[in-house]
């Protein structure tokens, strides 16, 4: 799915002393299977990029087109077909208090016109205990246990096996791993990178890990100020290193 931002600002508090402009005249062109890595300093406009893109807020000017479609106006839960998001607190993004198979039912019916009764048929148990054994984390057993009760890397695995139920085209993963230990953290990735493969999958990345920007994905964008300052294709085979990431930071 092809992702075109035209010339989009977004300001918050307008005309007010505390006004900030997140996004600055943003132009941004995501083609069909890109991995976008974006890094910046808090308050840089990531976020504000994102929210925009899953239709959590709307831009005070400019375009966001799917597949050259204006989406400009179109509400999250409508985007939610094509567009899943993986947040950085474990805690969002799946239901705590539902158990592990009725979470994968919620997210098979992302984007469908929601039932009463949430069906989990023999076929369907079958399909989310296969999803599981790939994990190797011995959930395939669970299915019954609350979601609320897994650790937060097993969650985040979960979060993202839940994002390709259907026929997601564009991920947005913001700080995925940011709460994670280091081998939660690795095995997230890992599973992120081979979904993202199989499904074809576009992906805007956010992440504060310089290491994970250069590993993963096939393009690097550095945002400053609302603006995008540097769009570097293929940065894992150049010569950039972590260090020279957090340069960039000083240098904002």
């Amino acid at each position: 799915m092809m992702l075109d931002l035209q010339h989009v600002t977004k300001t918050f508090f307008t005309n007010k002393p505390n006004e900030v402009k997140a996004l600055d005249d943003l132009s941004l062109c995501v083609s069909e299977g890109e991995f976008v890595a974006i890094v910046g300093a808090n308050g840089s406009g990531k976020s504000t990029l994102q929210h925009l893109v899953a239709g959590n807020i709307e831009p005070n000017r400019g375009d966001i087109l799917l597949n050259d479609r204006n989406i400009n106006l179109l509400p999250d839960y409508k985007r939610s077909k094509w567009i899943a998001r993986v947040f950085q607190d474990p805690l969002k993004g799946t239901a705590p208090e539902l158990s592990i198979l009725d979470n994968f039912r919620l997210a098979a019916l992302r984007g469908e016109r929601k039932k009463l009764i949430i069906g989990t048929d023999k076929a369907f148990k079958q399909r989310v205990k296969t999803q599981l054994c790939l994990l190797e984390m011995g959930l395939e057993d669970k299915i019954n246990q609350p979601m609320g009760l897994l650790s937060g890397g097993q969650r985040q695995a979960l979060t993202l096996l839940m994002t390709v139920m259907n026929d997601v085209k564009l991920l947005l993963l913001d700080e995925p791993t940011a709460a994670l230990d280091p081998r939660s953290a690795h095995t997230v990735m890992t599973l992120a990178n081979r979904l993202i493969n199989e499904h074809q999958l576009t992906v805007l990345f956010i992440t504060h890990n310089m290491k994970e920007a250069l590993s993963y994905g096939n393009r690097l964008i550095h945002i400053s100020h609302g603006k995008i300052k540097r769009d570097i294709q293929e940065p894992q085979k150049g010569l950039l290193k972590p260090q020279d990431l957090y340069e960039w930071f000083n240098e904002d």
